[in-house]
């Protein structure tokens, strides 16, 4: 080699030594491995999108390669975007470059002299190269309110992990929440096949569900997502985690929510503090599914929640959050502010109650009480307004949960019709019902169906009057079955009618129905819960389950009648399993005739069942009570007469009474009249003057010597 070329050598071997030295001090500056970012972000803002521009400084080695690949003809300036040359100065398409395992579409770094993908959809600039210009990346990023777009990222090397879709800390990093779109549409109104907007299965969560009831971790949310993870495989599971973790560990800061100044949002916070308010619930809840890889939106709005009053309207700013989360390419809802508990009337205290109701809940139903900022949210076709939604029923979780249908009428504010309003629950069978108007039930008369329950209102005064519907199930399966509040109206009075004043006594429901049918009795001859009459004289008739004792009351206002007299009133006639029930009023009114049963094989006290009303308007009724029986009249024994336990004095009366298995009956007044047996009756007459009480008795063995009483009637006085 010549002087000349060893001087070319010499000096092409200082200049690479000298790019070397530079490019080392530019990643020592820097602190970025592999790739060093030169200068500052360019932003080029517009309404739709924002241009980022970054500055790259590329390896020596791929540098080298550039001017290879410059010398052979193939420089970037010569193609557009997305394709790549075939060495004959030629161009074609290359297919885009697929998503990474993370479900992340990745843009790696491109060496000089080969082509990378670039969006279809994007015509960006080509990558410009050279010694003093490094790589230039266009990136756009689509406001939240435009067409929903993939979001994509850069990958810059194995040094650059959080770039990679991961955070420090080993996260995978979430993409930004895409806007809903018509797929994430359900229809409105609810169209009654399911509380959720997914299938859920909750018992396959039981195990998921107890396991993150455990965990137990405050130092950071990091740490809180890594343990609750551990046992979730699904996206699903990840949130069902996330959901039940808060929901029993976060209490609402009854507090803070006085003093809102003082109180912290931040999901740090809100852990190490283990309370928040709906604030610091949806952004705990948020950011938790955001470390879990888990698209997740904070949304705000108006909530039908504590403090609301039927029928209010919304004005000003909202006042509750919630979340939405993205799950198998769909949209759904929940509340974890809701789902955790309640805070009693006055707003001082709070009790973890947890309410699966508002996991997923179906957009349909969520609508029912939440009302967001943004009506896109609502996640319905079609939205409603602000309007609807403030005219809309309120039904509490508890409607839904306890699988109520519907609520008639349809508006929270009704009117009475001469002095009457009605109201009714469709639901599934096996539903009890109890109402409360202005926290009484006795200006009401409610009846339960097959299918649900009526309700006739009657209030006593003129105005509004606040109206409670309670449910809960027929059969309790867990010890917090009691009646709870489903639904609330209020009723706007504007006359009383006076003649609708029931007793006291009267309990709610009123009548037969699948309840007394359960309790076996079967067929009843009046189904209508108020029984007419005239005369002062009703009789009802039903068929018995077996091994049923019956015992019935009669009860009215005021003190007319005793406890005695009442059942005095009531007389049982048994044939077979059929059971005749008459009754004889003592003067007219209103009357709550109640039903007691018990297994006649149980030494214990009888159950109440159910009541009906019986109302007589004739004031000249004045019926006597049936005469007393003692514990040897058996109940298939059957007075055929006297009926009436009151016997005019100084005549004779004629007996008639259906016994079996005894001996001899006598009739015992001033004197003894014996009866005698004919086609399985005992008859006779007995004279009554010179006496005030007459007592039927019986010989149940002929062996014996003694007589047992069975009835007693008392005679008028002279």
């Amino acid at each position: 080699m010549g002087c000349a070329g060893r001087e070319r050598a010499r000096l092409a071997k200082a200049g690479q030594h000298s790019r070397l030295r530079g490019a080392a001090e530019a990643r020592r500056q820097h602190r970025c491995p592999g790739h060093a970012l030169m200068g500052t972000m360019d932003f080029k803002t517009d309404a739709s999108a924002v241009t980022i521009n970054l500055l790259l400084i590329v390896r020596p080695e791929e540098a080298a390669s550039k001017e290879k690949g410059q010398r052979e003809g193939q420089t970037e300036g010569g193609r557009g975007a997305g394709s790549e040359g075939d060495g004959n100065g030629n161009s074609r398409s290359q297919p885009p470059q697929g998503p990474d395992l993370n479900g992340t579409e990745m843009f790696p770094f491109v060496p000089p002299g080969r082509r990378g993908p670039t969006d279809p959809c994007e015509q960006t600039p080509p990558i410009t190269l050279g010694p003093d210009k490094g790589t230039q990346v266009t990136v756009e990023i689509h406001h939240e309110d435009t067409s929903p777009q993939l979001i994509k990222r850069l990958s810059l090397g194995k040094g650059s992990q959080r770039l990679r879709g991961h955070d420090n800390k080993g996260f995978q990093k979430t993409e930004a929440p895409r806007p809903p779109g018509a797929k994430d549409l359900h229809a409105y109104p609810w169209d009654k096949s399911s509380l959720k907007s997914m299938p859920v299965d909750l018992q396959q969560f039981e195990k998921l569900d107890a396991y993150a009831l455990k965990v137990n971790v405050k130092n950071s949310v990091e740490e809180l997502v890594k343990a609750l993870l551990k046992q979730a495989r699904t996206d699903l599971e990840k949130v069902r985690a996330i959901w039940m973790w808060i929901c029993h560990h976060i209490e609402y800061d009854v507090v803070g929510y006085h003093n809102k100044s003082q109180l912290s949002s931040k999901p740090r916070d809100v852990l190490q503090m283990g309370k928040s308010i709906c604030e610091g619930y949806a952004e705990l809840f948020e950011h938790m599914c955001s470390l879990a890889g888990i698209q997740c939106k904070k949304l705000s709005g108006h909530a039908k929640g504590h403090g609301y009053k039927t029928g209010q309207t919304f004005t000003g700013d909202s006042d509750h959050a919630w979340n939405a989360v993205y799950l198998e390419g769909r949209w759904h809802l929940l509340d974890s502010t809701w789902g955790s508990g309640s805070v009693d009337d006055s707003f001082t205290k709070f009790t973890y109650r947890y309410n699966e109701f508002y996991f997923l809940t179906h957009p349909a139903l969520f609508i029912n009480n939440h009302f967001p900022d943004n009506s896109n949210w609502q996640l319905l076709k079609p939205t409603l307004t602000l309007k609807e939604f403030e005219n809309n029923m309120l039904h509490s979780s508890n409607f839904y949960m306890l699988g109520l249908l519907a609520a008639h009428p349809e508006t929270p504010i009704i009117q009475t019709v001469n002095g009457k309003a009605s109201v009714s629950v469709d639901c599934r069978p096996g539903t009890l019902f109890m109402f409360k108007l202005k926290g009484t039930d006795e200006h009401g008369l409610m009846t339960l169906k097959k299918r649900g329950m009526k309700l006739d209102i009657y209030p006593q005064k003129t105005g509004r009057h606040k109206l409670e519907i309670f449910a809960k199930p027929s059969k309790a399966e867990a010890p917090d079955d009691v009646f709870k509040c489903v639904v609330e109206y209020v009723v706007e009075c504007e006359s009383v009618d006076k003649a609708m004043r029931f007793p006291k006594d009267l309990h709610q429901p009123v009548g037969p129905s699948w309840f007394s049918e359960r309790q076996g009795f079967l067929q009843p001859s009046h189904r209508e819960p108020i029984l007419h009459t005239n005369d002062g004289r009703c009789s009802l008739t039903f068929t018995l389950g077996k091994d049923i004792s019956v015992l019935t009351s009669l009860h009215t206002e005021g003190s007319s009648l005793t406890e005695d007299m009442g059942r005095r009133h009531v007389l049982q006639i048994h044939r077979g399993n059929q059971i005749e029930l008459k009754v004889h009023l003592p003067h007219a009114g209103n009357f709550v005739l109640k039903i007691y049963s018990k297994k006649k094989s149980d030494p214990g006290n009888y159950d109440y069942i159910f009541n009906y009303l019986i109302r007589c308007l004739n004031t000249e009724v004045k019926w006597p009570a049936f005469p007393r029986s003692y514990s040897k009249w058996l109940q298939d024994y059957e007075i055929l007469e006297p009926l009436s336990g009151l016997l005019p004095a100084n005549r004779n009366v004629q007996f008639k009474l259906k016994m079996h298995g005894v001996a001899k009956v006598l009739v015992q007044a001033e004197n003894t009249y014996p009866l005698t047996q004919k086609k399985g009756c005992w008859e006779g007459t007995c004279n009554t003057s010179g006496c005030r009480e007459v007592f039927v008795m019986v010989h149940e063995n002929a062996n014996h010597s003694f007589y047992s009483h069975v009835l007693k009637y008392e005679v008028e006085t002279q």
